[in-house]
């Protein structure tokens, strides 16, 4: 931490020579391993906005949005229904690019800051996603399967908003904390950070968090997905001395 805090100190000089606000975020973990304890985490999300010449405007407050993205992913929606008194699966959808995870969090609620407009461009909150359908559906059914697919997410903590959890100091200094659950899916995770002030966005930044597993876990994953025929021989051999095992105990009980 004390290192990247004189980062930037030494890169103020230079920063302070543009002609527009810059953000210089960084976050308190870019590397998340998960273990079989692994329990969830807790993001720190933190950084400065440098002004043109070093001064702070007065005319106007600065408005912070962190948004943090998981890897896209296909998925498939199902809507179930229910016929002649049984539930049944009805109807499909499937999504090419869905975040596997994702979390906004904001000084004020987003819709305080943009219009919708900038809030689609940017995708700024839930009802914002661009998931790119696999397949044309008329658009009420695209905005149903999505109102669906948000609400899922919502409930296993993937999806979730958090206006007015991001804290500013001095109009400079900002932070805030994202929580990851323990059902994070691995890969390359973005942290996208935006200036905002007076409905329009006047900076942007990125930084990357990589999510993998360790230990048994990452050695377990990566057979499954490098070697599945042998993989897939051994959970056959292994549930079937598995279930051997159990036979031979209950009979000798």
């Amino acid at each position: 931490m004390t290192g990247r805090v004189g980062w930037l100190l030494l890169a103020t000089p230079l920063l302070l020579a543009q002609s527009k606000p810059v953000l210089v975020p960084d976050v308190s973990q870019r590397d998340i391993d998960i273990v079989y304890s692994f329990t969830g985490a807790e993001l720190l999300l933190f950084g400065a906005i440098l002004y043109p010449g070093g001064r702070t405007p007065n005319d106007s407050d600065a408005e912070i949005v962190v948004v943090v993205k998981g890897p896209a992913q296909s998925i498939l929606v199902r809507e179930k229904r229910q016929i002649a008194g049984i539930w049944v699966n009805a109807a499909r959808l499937r999504y090419q690019s869905a975040p596997s995870f994702y979390a906004i969090a904001s000084s004020r609620p987003i819709g305080q800051l943009v219009d919708d407009r900038t809030r689609a461009i940017y995708e700024l909150g839930l009802d914002s996603l661009q998931l790119s359908p696999a397949t044309s559906a008329p658009t009420d059914e695209q905005q149903r399967f999505v109102r669906g697919l948000v609400d899922l997410k919502r409930r296993t903590g993937l999806y979730y908003e958090a206006p007015g959890a991001v804290e500013i100091t001095d109009k400079v200094l900002y932070r805030a904390h994202i929580n990851i659950p323990a059902r994070v899916p691995v890969g390359r995770f973005t942290a996208e950070t935006f200036l905002i002030r007076d409905g329009h966005v006047l900076a942007a930044a990125v930084r990357d968090i990589d999510i993998r597993k360790s230990g048994f876990e990452r050695f377990v994953a990566r057979s499954a997905e490098h070697r599945s025929f042998a993989y897939g021989l051994v959970a056959v051999a292994l549930s079937v001395f598995l279930g051997w095992a159990a036979g031979w105990v209950a009979r000798r009980v």
